[in-house]
């Protein structure tokens, strides 16, 4: 019998899933991941996983690097 559905999202997430939230390719996250500039990652056996509350950190932080000064629009 599957849990019930509270509405709320797992805590952790697959790498496919990550990528679904943060609107990007699972090559890119792969690529982040490789340079160590994406969102926290572990592995658990040999699968990556994403916490979902590093996710949502790492896109805050991500937002609140862009108000940063010197950041604006490059032209």
């Amino acid at each position: 019998m599957p849990p019930p559905d509270t509405g709320r999202e797992p805590d952790l997430l697959t790498i496919t899933e990550a990528a679904e939230l943060v609107r990007a390719p699972v090559a890119t996250l792969r690529y982040w991941r490789h340079l160590g500039t994406g969102p926290r990652s572990f592995r658990l056996g040999r699968r990556v996983l994403y916490r979902a509350d590093d996710l949502r950190s790492w896109i805050d932080a991500q937002h609140d690097g862009q108000d940063a000064p010197g950041r604006g629009v490059r032209r």
